[in-house]
């Protein structure tokens, strides 16, 4: 082989090293960096659930809501209770990253319990931002004009409404909701959902307008037992115009 043979052979094999050393650098090491993703998986960070605010401050709570709830109610129940289920959701996230999908069973599993809970502080998170943005108004429907009619169109009068919404309230179990929906996917209508803890009756493509808490730690520092006086006061309490902006962005 020639001189200059041989300059270009190993210029070339030295061309061939660097471009074989440089490749991972480029992309490799990105996209090879676990087993997950030479199964062609992408790694995510758990999703993190956020704590809602309400359209008052804690120390207007206390005031606002005060025909309603105990102001000692206001606080512990937004800050700790409606809290601490979305803490759960984010902790569920995280746990159900690492759990054994294969060991899932219908008698009992890690993944299963997960699910389970995972559904049930949604529903509550949900149940209760609703429940803290429609309160705090005087309770005057007319300052909500496009969701008053439509309540009137279904029930009647509005005072038809209200007696239906009181009554499903009062008869759900101890831990439990009234709840004003617009149901989306099936009939179109507005319908009052009695709701057994958080999701028990709940119906699929729901979209809650009004969500009154009746679980006892609601009402029981104010009122005692006294549950029918606690919705009297949840409903002259709603404003009417939030609910309507609800009724607008969700449903018109």
């Amino acid at each position: 082989m020639s001189n200059i043979s041989r300059r270009k052979f190993i210029a070339s094999s030295m061309l061939g090293i660097m471009s074989t050393a440089l490749v991972p650098k480029i992309g490799f090491t990105e996209n090879f960096n676990n087993t997950n993703n030479l199964k062609g998986e992408i790694n995510k960070m758990a999703f993190e659930w956020k704590f809602n605010s309400r359209p008052y401050s804690d120390e207007e709570a206390k005031s606002l809501l005060k025909d309603v709830i105990s102001p000692e109610t206001s606080d512990w129940h937004y800050n700790t209770h409606h809290k601490g289920y979305v803490t759960f959701l984010n902790n569920i996230e995280k746990e159900l990253e690492a759990a054994d999908r294969a060991k899932a069973n219908g008698n009992y599993s890690q993944v299963g319990e997960l699910k389970r809970r995972l559904t049930w502080n949604h529903g509550g998170t949900v149940l209760h931002d609703v429940y803290w943005e429609v309160l705090g108004g005087d309770g005057d429907a007319s300052k909500g004009a496009d969701i008053k009619a439509s309540i009137e169109n279904e029930f009647g009068s509005f005072d038809k409404w209200k007696e239906d919404f009181k009554a499903t309230a009062t008869a759900a179990k101890l831990s439990g909701w009234g709840v004003l929906v617009y149901d989306m996917l099936y009939s179109k209508r507005l319908l009052n959902v009695l709701v057994d803890e958080h999701h028990y009756g709940a119906i699929w493509g729901g979209i809650p307008l009004i969500a009154c808490d009746v679980f006892e730690h609601a009402y029981y520092h104010k009122d005692g037992p006294g549950r029918v006086k606690y919705i009297d006061n949840f409903i002259n309490n709603l404003n009417w115009g939030r609910i309507n902006d609800r009724f607008v962005k969700f449903v018109k």
